[in-house]
């Protein structure tokens, strides 16, 4: 299928940018990458009357040391960030999340922010940006506006991003070289969404304790009462009857997706405590 008839834009700042968006409302789509857009737009999923680039705004783009977290511009794609492993102090985790979407082709082109603001419950960086409690940084009509990551996606495709928004930049904050970290994701074959995933991390020395489900039916979902108890025992409390106790407390989760879930759960956690 071939998109219904839209405008195009590509304005020179993020300034103009934002006032198309605004301009447009809910008629009016931001492009980076477009991996997630262009099939939405071939399928006829998306209809939007005006398309804005937002590709190449020097705003958007570039990596920075900003002290205590890393600033990572919205239009950053994924293959910068997998190319930045062993650069990113405190922020290890992001470059390894980042090598596991998809293909390399798909990774040269993909933007973590278009994908963030894609909100697919089986994305990658909804998740992972949540765990790593990772403030999103929004500039709309009315300015710039900062919100959690694990409250930016509200469910499915839908997120805290009112019309005439867009994501700037996204703030990860650098961790302690005490960290733990894990990332786990379950695929029936390599570069296919996950059917599950979970995300811990542990820093003690930040007091940070975060673990999260995610690949499920809307946001991510946090797992309080596991990311204490591993935060206070350690591996002893990854234990196989903990991983199903704490997905079977999860309403509208069944066998043998249970099964399913607790498994990638526990792979995450054990990743983060090795023997």
């Amino acid at each position: 299928m071939k998109a219904a008839a839209f405008d195009y834009v590509r304005p020179p700042d993020l300034g103009a940018a934002l006032r198309h968006l605004a301009e447009g409302g809910g008629d009016a789509k931001p492009l980076a990458g477009g991996q997630s857009l262009g099939p939405m737009l071939n399928l006829r999923l998306a209809r939007p009357k005006l398309l804005v680039d937002i590709s190449r705004l020097r705003e958007l783009g570039g990596i920075a040391d900003a002290g205590d977290h890393w600033r990572i511009g919205a239009a950053v794609t994924h293959a910068e960030l997998e190319d930045a492993a062993g650069k990113l102090a405190g922020a290890e985790l992001v470059p390894q999340v980042a090598s596991g979407i998809a293909y390399r082709s798909v990774r040269n082109r993909g933007t973590i922010g278009g994908s963030l603001a894609h909100a697919d419950p089986a994305g990658d960086w909804p998740l992972a940006l949540a765990a790593l409690d990772t403030t999103v940084l929004v500039a709309g009509p009315r300015g710039e506006r900062k919100l959690p990551a694990d409250q930016f996606m509200k469910a499915a495709f839908t997120t805290a991003l009112a019309d005439g928004e867009a994501i700037v930049a996204l703030l990860v904050p650098k961790l302690s070289k005490a960290r733990r970290l894990g990332y786990y994701k379950f695929c029936r074959k390599t570069g296919e969404f996950p059917e599950a995933s979970a995300c811990a991390v542990i820093d003690p020395e930040r007091r940070l304790a975060r673990v999260f489900l995610g690949a499920a039916h809307g946001a991510p979902i946090p797992l309080p009462s596991v990311a204490r108890t591993v935060a206070e025992s350690g591996r002893a409390a990854a234990t196989r009857d903990a991983a199903l106790a704490a997905v079977g407390a999860i309403p509208n989760i069944e066998e043998p997706e249970r099964r399913m879930r607790a498994a990638v759960l526990l792979r995450a956690l054990h990743q983060a405590y090795p023997a």
